[in-house]
């Protein structure tokens, strides 16, 4: 397959028409269009519908605007990797971040990778867990934070750090002490993540370990639906600290660590186990780390350890 007939057909795929594609790739409209005809005899079916919306692709034009989209995207790693310039590590580094270390991570992490490592093009998705993990699985990134990991041999994991679940309640509210036992939380109204979710399994696990009954008003897959509701309504909900570290100092919400029982997750840096990592992953890797355990040392990461590695 050509590389401009399957660079045509992820730019069609992506702004739904051939004129518009012909013009973020610098060729005339009938050429386009003759790309996306050659793909359609070399694979024996059509790729595009066109409909009100645009040109959407075909159950077949999903298929191979994936994969094209992946093969492109290797190309252009392999490019940045192999040029002349080889004073600093090079390529493209596609980072997952759970949605609920994104406050505290994102921003720093992208400010130290540019200032360590320039030539390096860093590029950030957040998920749920679950999501990344498929997302790693299928190469959309290469690599992530997760927890509550489904083992799978395609994937290398390094613990980071441990963190605790905290008890998230209106602004002003005043804690009774330190740590809220779970007991406590379930005489609210609650807002909780869906479920399913990662999270929701481990508040499900410990309500039930706590004997309580909890009055559930709303389920939601949001982190952000969760912290606005309960900011704007009489309601409480459950969120590891990372999330609400920096709604808690500011005061736009209140929160402090769930016990009796004490829960934990464990936050893992996921690779896929390959003959190869290449050197600008390996540098993404490191500076995530070393960031992590920075904010859990200088307390930016609350209630959080640093998980010992061996030897």
């Amino acid at each position: 397959m050509d590389l401009k007939h399957l660079t045509a057909l992820v730019t069609v795929s992506d702004t739904g028409s051939v004129t518009k594609a012909a013009r973020l790739l610098h060729v005339v409209q009938p050429a386009v269009s003759r790309y996306i005809r050659a793909l359609e005899d070399e694979v024996g079916a059509a790729l595009f519908e066109r409909t009100p919306q645009g040109m959407t692709p075909t159950p077949a034009g999903e298929i191979l605007v994936e994969r094209a989209r992946r093969a492109l995207l290797e190309l252009e790693r392999a490019r940045a990797e192999i040029r002349p310039d080889r004073q600093h590590v090079q390529g493209i580094v596609t980072l997952g971040l759970l949605e609920s270390t994104v406050e505290l991570l994102a921003a720093p992490l992208l400010e130290s990778v540019a200032r360590r490592h320039p030539g390096i093009d860093l590029r950030v998705l957040s998920a749920f867990s679950g999501h990344l993990q498929q997302w790693l699985h299928d190469g959309a990134v290469d690599l992530t934070l997760l927890y509550g990991l489904t083992p799978a041999p395609s994937i290398s994991t390094t613990p980071v750090l441990r963190e605790s679940l905290w008890a998230v309640a209106p602004p002003g509210t005043v804690l009774a002490a330190d740590a809220v036992p779970w007991t406590s939380l379930a005489e609210h109204r609650l807002v909780l993540p869906v479920e399913g979710h990662g999270l929701r399994t481990l508040i499900d696990q410990a309500l039930h370990a706590a004997g309580v009954e909890p009055t559930v008003t709303c389920q939601t897959n949001s982190m952000l639906v969760q912290k606005k509701l309960v900011a704007t309504t009489d309601t409480w909900t459950v969120l590891p600290a990372a999330s609400v570290a920096e709604d808690v100092v500011t005061e736009r919400l209140t929160g402090g660590p769930l016990t009796e029982p004490d829960v934990s997750r464990t936050i893992v840096l996921a690779l896929q186990r390959a003959n190869r990592v290449p050197p600008a992953v390996e540098a993404v890797a490191v500076e995530v780390v070393r960031l992590m355990r920075g904010l859990v040392e200088s307390g930016a990461w609350p209630t959080a350890h640093v998980v010992a590695q061996p030897g």
